[in-house]
């Protein structure tokens, strides 16, 4: 995800990089050669003119903004209730974290790292799941050996790692260094990962109906091959610029609602992931009195 201080008003005509329209350039410039014959050969194709009012097309354009809007707070209701989600996952990491970090009787330093690794592991775990690529290299980083075998053979590895936090209080308990009130009090906060990791699952595996998607882009496309003919009479050789910008604004639309539909990619507009799980690990290894470079020489440095 790009995220850029708010820009000068003039700079922001001229802004590429995050733009679509690098991708939308062919089409766009398509549609100009394709204005410019309408253009010259109007009136001439077959000695017959094709008589289009720009009346109806003004009214279908306004019928398709429309249709175009609710797309967009569709995609864009995917994409926020993502964010909500990983912002809660900052939020229950952080009270998880505070507390095993906080438990009178713990004594046993290693036990509350090796919780921190299962929590931390789980982060890594989720956005490789969601981003559908390998997460052996991180999860190898921050998991016990004991632990590491069984989290790697699963297919579904954050729930797993739901489960190994979930025996680490259990074995908690057990020894007496986490009595059952608070032992309660943890469970629920692995319920609302549970949670998060059922409403991130839940929004990959449904998207927006295809059916859907395929009559809006026809539509759009039908459209903006309509226009010349509907203001060739009244702008002539202006025309190709006009519906070059209208075709802009109509598919640069279409092509936003696309890229912000599945939220957790590595598009130029999804979320940036790679920097939330950088940010809610170390913000939980230093409410554990951990660098939060320990294992810094190990990580990867990957663009969002």
């Amino acid at each position: 995800m790009i995220v850029r201080k708010k820009e000068n008003w003039f700079r922001m005509l001229f802004v590429w990089h995050g733009s679509v329209l690098p991708a939308l350039l062919p089409r766009l410039l398509l549609l100009f050669i394709f204005s410019l014959g309408v253009v010259y050969f109007h009136g001439i194709i077959l000695t017959f003119k094709i008589p289009l009012n720009p009346a109806p097309l003004t009214l279908f354009g306004f019928v398709l903004a429309l249709f175009l809007g609710f797309r967009n707070n569709a995609s864009y209701d995917r994409f926020w209730e993502g964010r909500k989600l990983w912002g809660a996952l900052l939020n229950t990491g952080r009270s998880l974290t505070r507390q095993v970090m906080t438990l009178e009787r713990v004594k046993n330093k290693e036990r509350a790292t090796e919780f921190i690794g299962l929590l931390t592991a789980f982060i890594y775990a989720l956005k490789h799941q969601l981003r559908g690529t390998d997460a052996t290299t991180d999860i190898k980083m921050r998991l016990a050996e004991e632990s590491l075998s069984q989290v790697l053979e699963a297919k579904y590895k954050p729930a797993i790692i739901i489960k190994l936090m979930g025996e680490w209080v259990e074995r908690g308990r057990e020894n007496q260094s986490i009595d059952p009130i608070l032992q309660a009090r943890i469970d629920e906060n692995l319920d609302k990962l549970s949670d998060i990791l059922g409403g991130c699952e839940r929004i990959v595996s449904t998207p927006i109906p295809y059916s859907y998607r395929v009559l809006l882009h026809r539509t759009v496309y039908i459209y903006c091959s309509m226009l010349p003919f509907g203001l060739v009479d009244s702008l002539e050789w202006f025309m190709p610029f006009i519906v070059v910008f209208i075709a802009y604004t109509f598919v640069a639309f279409e092509a936003i609602a696309d890229e912000i539909e599945e939220p957790f990619g590595t598009e130029a507009n999804d979320l940036a992931l790679n920097s939330m799980c950088q940010m809610i690990e170390d913000t939980v290894q230093e409410m554990a009195g951990e660098s939060i470079t320990r294992i810094g020489k190990f990580k990867q440095h990957i663009i969002d």
